[in-house]
């Protein structure tokens, strides 16, 4: 299989462990996405995958062939891999064509500029060749880090926070033209993020990391839908949680009860719940039933803020005291006291055992 392989990766730095254990795979065509908080072993994974790391446990394979092993370890650029950092680190005397054309300098004059031009054409800044990194937006700045990356046609992709540096509008539209060129290229990609939104919005699959781990690998919707511990659970998007017991297999909570697959009977549990999974009926007088035949609770609620395309609404059940937040889509927003009625659909609930 071509693409980047990372097996059984550990790395220490003065004796404490920064990547524990990890295996990675990006696949030819792919864009995978390395994501969990920072100090977590990300960028140490990343690293040392580039060559900039002496490799200490592992491999590491770049289109069939092993890189980094602990007999044996090619430098950076005998791996052909193509590199972007978070500052971009273009050589400001340097023209955007020179920049991208310095990583060809064992190849001919005529053949660096073809690449280069080449390169530039694929991210749409052929017409700012001749100017100088001072010269260029940041977004565009980026555009030529990446096609400097792209113009030695690596094997493998590696991107280090690539996005960081942009502020939240023009960060957007960076993500938009990087995947186009990306998917473009069809080069296997490893991107760095500590932001889950960037990584759900780019990636074909996420890689969650955590304390030097690799906890979880899935598509962007398995990430969301099938979280396996509750910290990727709250990484992944706001939750609430309740505290329950397992009784014969389910665990109860004020709507319905849900099967848990965690812990045996008596065991100690913590439900963690998305806002949309609460349903709200605002003034509803009767008796609901949601579609999983779960009966609706009435509910108070705690306070409500607009977020423009939905609202966030807090809310308790009877006489508990844990808020709850549901997301109501368009301009729902309860008023403090109301009284409402809500239901809970399963599938976003998730079980997992109380964390001491």
């Amino acid at each position: 299989m071509t693409g980047l392989i990372i097996e059984n990766l550990s790395h220490a730095y003065g004796g404490k462990t920064a990547v524990d254990s990890v295996d990675l795979a990006v696949i030819e065509g792919e864009i995978q996405c390395l994501v969990g908080p920072s100090g977590c072993g990300k960028s140490t994974t990343l690293r040392v995958a580039a060559g900039l790391e002496p490799l200490q446990q592992g491999r590491v394979i770049i289109d069939d062939v092993v890189v980094a092993s602990v007999k044996r370890s090619l430098t950076p650029e005998q791996r052909r891999i193509g590199l972007v950092f978070q500052d971009y680190a273009l050589f400001p005397h340097l023209t955007v064509s020179e920049n991208v054309a310095f990583g060809l300098a064992d190849h001919p004059k005529e053949q660096q500029r073809e690449e280069a031009a080449r390169a530039l054409a694929q991210v749409r800044l052929t017409v700012q060749a001749d100017m100088y990194p001072h010269m260029l937006s940041g977004g565009q700045q980026q555009r030529v880090a990446l096609a400097r990356a792209l113009a030695p046609r690596p094997f493998a992709i590696l991107l280090d926070e690539p996005f960081s540096n942009l502020d939240f509008n023009l960060r957007r539209q960076v993500w938009e033209d990087t995947l186009s060129v990306l998917r473009e290229a069809g080069t296997p990609t490893l991107l760095v993020t500590h932001d889950p939104h960037e990584a759900m919005k780019i990636a074909d699959r996420v890689a969650v990391m955590e304390d030097g781990r690799i906890l979880q690998v899935g598509t962007p919707s398995e990430i969301y839908s099938q979280p396996q511990t509750a910290s990727i659970a709250r990484f992944f998007g706001e939750t609430t949680t309740m505290d329950s017991d397992v009784l014969n297999g389910v665990v109860e909570t004020p709507f319905l009860n849900i099967p848990a697959d965690v812990g045996s009977d008596g065991s100690r549990v913590e439900v963690v719940i998305r806002p949309e999974a609460f349903h709200l009926n605002i003034g509803y007088a009767g008796h609901a039933v949601c579609e999983h035949s779960a009966c609706a609770v009435d509910a108070t609620v705690v306070d409500a803020r607009h977020l423009g395309p939905y609202s966030l609404v807090r809310f308790t059940v009877g006489d508990d005291k844990t808020v709850l937040v549901s997301r109501a889509p368009g301009l729902l927003s309860p008023l403090p006291g109301q009284h409402i009625r809500v239901h809970l659909d399963p599938s976003g609930a998730f079980v997992f055992p109380k964390e001491i």
